[in-house]
């Protein structure tokens, strides 16, 4: 085919794509202006006066809160108030928190904690922050009425699956230090390990537990408790999934930007020396916990049991912007080697047992899933 004849060619889909390109502009300029419409018919005609810039902040968090529970928006002053340093001058509850259906979600009550001493469970629907409806808020904005000073106290309403009332929890803020890794050599020589959390020092932790129970000749296996754990950073659990594997992928993600695609694998080494082991899981397991319970099971390393995790399977980056806020957005999502993503489906357990208790004691008559664990070490 000639220059010439190819010409046309090319002009045709050069006008095809800018006429496409106009048409989607033109449907977004609609939308815009029909957006300017509104707010101006309910700052015109809305029973009270409203605040113009406090309803654009909360049309774009709308916006955000529609892809998914942790996109979120933060003005200037609730960006600056997370990157303050508050050290002995603010407490917190100890839970992690995410957003669906307008209303803040626990994900996980974090152990030894104000919010677990008080009762409060992954699953659980706060509804009222003292006299403060939840609904409506942004996640940004009901963490904030959670914080306050250290030894003051908080009414925290919530709605729980299976309970017909709301349930109401009278809680005293602390500052939180998590204890992340706690051992324990059980009796019949069960190697037991809770994780509560993926802090910096987490890997170099359960390295140490795993060293320290080596030790004991008669060592029968390991259980790794990650029960209520949130999660934390993702280096660490790459890091605590390698302990346990000799070869193969860990976990990947995956994004529209190339960039942000990435795959981790572990090194050769098997600080555990092939014995069993068992990962305890609950709805509280989230994240970085998924992480390394879904790269064991996937890998056949360690046999799962409890219950299905959260599935909170996705990576969020905070993006600043012109007016010194800023925005949490998810950019990418985790995989686990067999291919599949942990959001909104979680890793599900080999063999399930319902929980009996939240109170994860080494000697806890009443918890279900330490108890069969150790059972199905002992043979």
């Amino acid at each position: 085919m000639s220059l010439i004849k190819k010409i046309p060619f090319f002009v045709l889909v050069f006008l095809f794509i800018f006429q496409k390109s106009f048409s989607d502009n033109s449907e977004i300029y609609k939308k815009i202006d029909l957006f300017g419409e509104v707010l101006e018919k309910i700052n015109d005609e809305y029973v009270d006066e409203i605040d113009q810039s406090q309803s654009m902040d909360a049309a774009i968090n709308g916006l955000l809160q529609s892809l998914d529970p942790y996109s979120a928006y933060m003005t200037p002053e609730s960006f600056e108030s997370m990157q303050t340093e508050t050290s002995g001058e603010f407490g917190g509850l100890g839970i992690e928190v995410g957003m669906e259906a307008g209303v803040v979600k626990v994900i996980s009550p974090i152990d030894n904690t104000p919010a677990s001493k008080a009762g409060l469970k992954a699953g659980d629907y706060i509804v009222k922050i003292n006299n403060t409806q939840v609904q409506g808020k942004s996640l940004t904005e009901a963490v904030e009425l959670m914080r306050g000073p250290v030894g003051s106290s908080i009414e925290i309403t919530v709605r729980r699956r299976g309970e017909k009332k709301a349930l109401i929890f009278n809680i005293t803020r602390e500052i939180i230090e998590v204890q992340s890794v706690k051992f324990e050599l059980l009796e019949n020589n069960i190697g037991y390990i809770r994780l509560t959390s993926f802090n910096e020092n987490s890997s170099s932790q359960v390295k140490e537990k795993i060293e320290k129970l080596n030790n004991n000749k008669k060592l029968k296996g390991y259980i790794l408790d990650l029960r209520n754990n949130p999660g934390g950073l993702l280096s660490q659990a790459i890091k605590i999934s390698d302990f346990f594997l000799d070869n193969g992928e860990i976990v990947s993600t995956k994004s529209r930007q190339p960039s942000e695609n990435r795959k981790w694998f572990a090194k050769k080494g098997d600080l555990t020396n092939g014995k069993t082991v068992l990962v305890l899981i609950n709805y509280g397991s989230a994240s970085a916990a998924e992480i390394v319970a879904g790269a064991l099971k996937d890998h056949k390393r360690a046999i799962i049991v409890g219950e299905n995790s959260y599935g909170k399977g996705s990576v969020q980056s905070i993006i600043p912007l012109k007016n010194r806020g800023a925005i949490r957005l998810t950019i990418a999502k985790y995989y686990l080697p067999s291919g599949k993503s942990i959001s909104e489906v979680g890793v599900t357990p080999d063999i399930e047992v319902v929980e009996g208790s939240d109170d994860f004691k080494f000697n806890s008559e009443t918890d279900n899933q330490l108890n069969f664990a150790i059972k199905l070490l002992n043979g």
